[in-house]
């Protein structure tokens, strides 16, 4: 994907990222349905995380990007 990224970006980083509403994201992250950590009150999410959770999306919703894999993530990002 894109090189020009840190390895670990924030929120808003994300969501242009993805092209994914910010207010999405926050839904995503606080239901566990994307891989990220939560640092004090700020949600971070290393990038490489992100492309396997993508490569991960059933084919049928990778043809329609408009609905949410009912996937569990594990955050493996804790203490």
């Amino acid at each position: 994907m894109d090189s020009n990224l840190p390895e670990v970006l924030t929120i808003k980083e994300t969501s242009m990222y993805l092209r994914i509403p910010l207010r999405t994201m926050y839904k995503l992250s606080q239901e566990g349905k994307i891989p990220c950590q939560k640092v004090g009150k700020h949600w971070r999410y290393r990038r490489e995380a992100l492309e396997r959770w993508l490569e991960s999306w059933p084919a049928e919703l990778k043809s329609n990007p408009h609905e949410t894999p009912e996937l569990e993530i594990q955050n493996t990002y804790t203490k």
